[in-house]
């Protein structure tokens, strides 16, 4: 077997995200539906940047997970596409710092960098405008192979899932893990990723995922039901291992032919932004999966994780994620 650099490696969307903090009638002044998320086109973008005047910071799910990942102390990999400006260049750098592998080749000739302009108003209200460009042009050819065969695990996130070339990177990348002996898992990201990818979620889920990730919602939508346990009953016939979020219930570790493991959230004094909660549980508990830690075990790291961003702005910790561990008792 090839030797074990990476904890994770993960493969999404890489999005920089613009948080800038305004006044409501900026809101108004740029027509920005406030408090949601607006998918919006290149030059809107670029406007948009440049008048927020925001913080950068490097985002996206799968990036975020990782993020987590090494703040507890692992080793990670990413892999997504970025254009070749100045967005691209800062996510580069901003992921470099925080300790993560990207050396995917950016984009040389088409749409910019993929951004996310957040504003902010005194109320905490939170008007989002995506602008998706190059993260969704991705194929296998940008598969890093040799990566891929080097991780513990291959995360995949199902945000980038829209398109039929990504798609077939999945597998591709999928295929490749499952040689080198590796792990695979997935998350499904979205409640509307389910309902538009359903069938080629399931095939995925079926035939090449080894350990999904999914919030209750998004569980219910895979299965169109509206029953946990029956979910959780078709869950057991289609993974061989899946941790299911449920908000302030905790969460869910579910394997075939054994019953379900609950375990309780962490405590928080004030939830503030539930922004990258289900990023981050997935990334406490893929550190502690990397690392051979029992499934118990793995859950409440998720949770540390999940509680420590929910307690702030932004989707990535503030605190070493390592060092709540430790206070809370888990050696690493």
């Amino acid at each position: 077997m090839t030797e074990t650099v990476y904890d994770v490696v993960a493969l999404g969307n890489a999005i920089v995200d613009v948080i800038a903090p305004v006044e409501p009638d900026f809101i108004q002044a740029w027509s920005i539906e406030p408090n949601a998320m607006s998918l919006i086109e290149e030059d809107r973008a670029k406007q948009l940047t440049q008048a927020a005047k925001g913080a950068e910071h490097s985002g996206g799910s799968a990036a975020n997970t990782v993020a987590g990942i090494a703040s507890f102390g692992g080793n990670t990999g990413y892999i997504g596409k970025v254009s070749e400006d100045r967005l691209g260049a800062f996510f580069r750098k901003d992921m470099a710092a925080q300790g993560i592998c990207f050396e995917t080749e950016p984009l040389a000739d088409g749409p910019a960098t993929a951004r996310s302009i957040i504003f902010v108003t005194p109320d905490g209200a939170r008007s989002m405008n995506t602008y998706l460009g190059a993260s969704v042009l991705f194929s296998a050819s940008d598969v890093d192979e040799s990566m891929v065969r080097q991780a513990g695990i291959l995360y995949l996130e199902g945000y980038l899932f829209d398109r039929e070339a990504a798609k077939t990177a999945f597998v591709h990348a999928s295929e490749l893990a499952a040689a080198a002996g590796r792990k695979v898992a997935l998350t499904l990201s979205d409640q509307f990723c389910v309902e538009r990818h359903r069938a080629s979620f399931l095939h995925l889920i079926r035939n090449h995922v080894d350990i999904l990730f999914a919030n209750e919602v998004e569980l219910l939508a895979l299965y169109e039901t509206d029953d946990f346990e029956a979910a959780i009953a078709q869950l057991q016939k289609d993974s061989p291992l899946a941790a299911i979020t449920r908000s302030e219930k905790g969460s869910a570790v579910i394997q075939a032919g054994q019953d379900p493991l609950y375990v309780e959230a962490e405590p928080v004094a004030q939830v503030i932004d539930t922004t990258g909660a289900g990023d981050q549980y997935a990334a406490g508990f893929l550190y502690g999966l990397a690392r051979a830690k029992p499934l118990g075990i793995c859950a409440r790291l998720g949770h540390i994780a999940a509680a420590e961003v929910i307690s702030h702005y932004g989707p990535r910790p503030e605190t070493s994620y390592k060092d709540l561990a430790d206070q809370g008792g888990i050696a690493l």
